[in-house]
């Protein structure tokens, strides 16, 4: 049990990074750095392992992230820095936060902040039509001081960033995602459309998924799945960024989730772990991981992979699936030995679904033996953009399923909704006759997790009870109804799953049993008798909401914002409002007297 909590706390890919860059320092005139890794790696691993308790000191969380820090300092010089500010005022060792808070916010910080920049110091990232348009965002990342060009497709740009990327203000709204090209490419390849039901398998940090959810266009289903529990909170993170409001979060094994939804999708997307020999490049450690044990076990992997998307894609869907690695064994002749297991699978030409010409094609000489027609897979070399990409678009015999019409849901989607409704009204709320009890912060973040896992997973007994003494789930929904009437009209109608003091705005997915971190959009809690919105509420539906504290991107106050600190009010009537940039939702605020009170969540501001 305690290597499976070390395993949920940190990523095996770092783990694995880290210990060989020790192998590689150890002897040599620079074996001073391999002294500084094993001290930084073993305060890690002794943090992991030294507790169960779901409360630490803030200060134990600040000691993880200089570690982490340590650690990637050592492997990437200065291009990692780092500065904390933190308030005199705040007592470390009193304050108490969940155990290993900090941690995924840091791992998306670093990857971002030491993101390395490709040919001439450009940058490929991918515009989300969610939150914006080409256009704007060229304007925006102009007037911040950076050089921008049209990407080969749309909602691609090419940029050479005037610092770090993630410290853009047009980041933080989650107008773009930095994203490689042959990344991008493999999520255009799915022609994932409005109604569809699509599952990114191996989903971390989130790019291609949120990929996937523009092109839904905030309809249909979209199922990220993280195997890697740190990831999986990333990937969480990172969509509640991008404005998402029709996501699952997964964080499950790919063989149950074939067991909970067979033939249920109408899209998969599989971007396989693999030895990454495509990544040589980027980092110098991913040469010395590399071994033939190493493609092996990733090719036995990758097929066990590929056997679950099959299960769970749906007769006439498609499924693509890539690598960034040049090892045949994962490439040309894992899809061949995919088409021998399955002959309900053909093999479709890459560009069926697209108008881009990118890459080469596959090579005959790698499929092992067997029959492939190369002339349909790609394969995308660095000279041309990608990081020793293979892709391969496969679909399954059958008549594709039917879309329903937008904005309405079918039959069976209608039947998961009322079940989840119907679950919720099967707790208990308050006894007696007795008021509410008011829960604080911390018992109403716990309540609200476990009220999206249970709205989609079923209860268990060990939370029954859970909500008894709290607001029952009438008095949270009427809560929830009064604030959408007054801040969300528009969603006042819309179906609400509720949990005690926790509602959610619920996809339609059936009860699984699988581990959802996320189900549709957690709009809030009722905190101290009174409703408080969450921030994916503005970030998912902020357009939405009919008081606003319209900012500009040249006005000061978008900094303020961002950091943390309260702004003045010059557009936002008293009562909760959206904090907008050039129309684009930023978060929520409460505005009194004036002032704009911050609800920017404190792990996601400037430091």
């Amino acid at each position: 049990s305690r290597m499976q909590q070390l395993r949920s706390q940190i990523d095996p890919h770092f783990l694995f990074n880290t210990l060989n860059v020790i192998q590689q320092t150890a002897g040599t005139e620079t074996a001073y750095r391999t002294q500084a890794l094993i001290m930084a790696l073993s305060h890690l691993l002794r943090y992991s392992l030294m507790s169960n308790d779901e409360q630490v000191p803030l200060s134990r969380e600040v000691r993880i992230v200089d570690e982490y820090y340590s650690i990637y300092h050592v492997r990437f010089g200065e291009r990692v820095r780092m500065e904390w500010r933190i308030s005199d005022l705040l007592d470390l060792t009193e304050t108490m936060v969940p155990s290993f808070i900090l941690q995924p916010v840091v791992e998306n910080a670093f990857k971002h902040g030491i993101c390395p920049k490709e040919e001439g110091g450009v940058v490929r990232i991918r515009v989300n039509p969610l939150r914006t348009t080409d256009e704007a965002l060229t304007q925006t990342l102009q007037q911040e001081g950076h050089t921008v060009t049209a990407g080969p497709w749309p909602h691609c740009l090419l940029v050479m960033f005037n610092g770090n990327p993630a410290a853009s203000k047009a980041f933080h709204a989650g107008q773009f995602h930095v994203q490689g090209l042959a990344s991008q490419f493999a999520a255009l390849c799915c022609d994932a459309r409005p109604g569809m039901r699509v599952l990114d398998l191996c989903a971390a940090p989130g790019g291609k998924s949120s990929q996937l959810a523009a092109a839904l266009g905030g309809q249909g289903l979209l199922v990220s799945n993280e195997f890697v529990a740190a990831r999986a909170e990333v990937l969480r993170s990172n969509l509640e960024r991008m404005g998402v409001p029709n996501a699952v979060v997964l964080n499950e094994d790919t063989g149950r989730i074939a067991a909970a939804l067979p033939e249920f999708f109408d899209r998969v997307l599989v971007d396989a772990p693999c030895s990454g020999e495509g990544m040589f490049r980027k980092e110098a450690v991913a040469v010395t991981q590399h071994c033939e044990a190493l493609v092996k076990q990733c090719a036995a992997l990758g097929a066990q992979i590929l056997d679950n998307a099959a299960a769970c894609l749906a007769p006439g869907g498609e499924m693509i699936f890539s690598t960034c690695t040049f090892a045949p064994e994962e490439d040309e002749g894992q899809v061949a030995a995919f088409l021998q297991r399955h002959p309900e699978f053909t093999l479709a030409d890459v560009f069926g679904n697209v108008d881009y010409s990118f890459g080469s094609p596959g090579e005959a000489n790698r499929t092992g033996g067997l029959p492939l027609d190369v002339s349909k897979v790609r394969r995308i070399w660095p000279c041309q953009g990608g990081e020793g990409h293979f892709i391969a678009r496969l679909v399954k015999a059958g008549t594709p399923r039917a879309l329903p019409a937008p904005g309405t849901y079918t039959a069976e989607e209608e039947l998961w909704l009322a079940a989840a409704a119907e679950q919720s009204k099967k707790q208990k709320g308050s006894k007696g006759g007795k008021p509410a009890k008011a829960p604080d912060a911390r018992s109403a973040r716990r309540e609200s997790s476990r009220a999206l896992r249970e709205a989609v997973q079923g209860r268990s007994a060990r939370s029954r009870d859970a909500g008894a003494g709290e607001a029952t789930p009438a008095q949270s929904l009427a809560a929830w109804q009064e604030f959408a009437r007054q801040y969300f009209p528009a969603l006042a109608d819309r179906p609400a799953v509720v949990h005690g003091g926790s509602v959610l705005l619920p996809v339609p997915f059936p009860q699984t049993g699988l581990h959802v971190l996320r189900a549709g959009v957690f709009v809030g809690s009722v905190q101290k008798g009174r409703f408080v919105p969450e921030h994916h509420l503005f970030t998912a539906f902020g357009a939405l909401c009919t008081n606003r504290e319209a900012l500009t991107l040249a006005d000061l106050r978008v900094t303020e914002y961002l950091s943390g600190r309260e702004i003045a009010a010059d557009t936002a009537a008293d009562g909760w409002c959206c904090v907008t940039v050039d129309g684009c939702p930023m978060g929520g605020g409460k505005v009194s007297g004036g002032r704009v009170k911050n609800h920017y969540p404190k792990a996601l501001r400037l430091l």
